[in-house]
């Protein structure tokens, strides 16, 4: 998490943990280039790296299980998304959530 923070707001690692002067350490710039090779490896679908289902690297076929979770906010926008026109009146168009006032 530190390093998903720090690459977040473009800070080495040694000035998120107070002991940096805000210069990229040798050591900073290899936490982020694995950090950076990690993310990477990361299913952009489900979340998950390979590694984690292969046996051979540690890993179990059977690591996970699914769920199902319903998120009110993701219904309300598929909900408006319905109502998007087809074609050219609808190019462009997206859905998201405001607070209400």
């Amino acid at each position: 998490m530190e390093l998903e923070l720090c690459d977040r707001w473009g800070i080495p690692h040694s000035q998120f943990l107070g002991a940096g002067d805000g210069r990229w350490s040798q050591t900073d710039r290899a936490k982020a280039l694995a950090f950076a090779a990690y993310q990477r490896a990361v299913c952009e679908q489900c979340g998950t790296r390979s590694a984690e289902w292969d046996d051979e690297q540690g890993g179990d076929r059977f690591a996970y299980v699914t769920t199902t979770v319903r998120c009110p906010g993701c219904e309300l926008i598929a909900h408006e998304q319905d109502q998007v026109p087809e074609g050219p009146d609808g190019y462009g168009v997206r859905i998201g959530l405001v607070p209400r006032p």
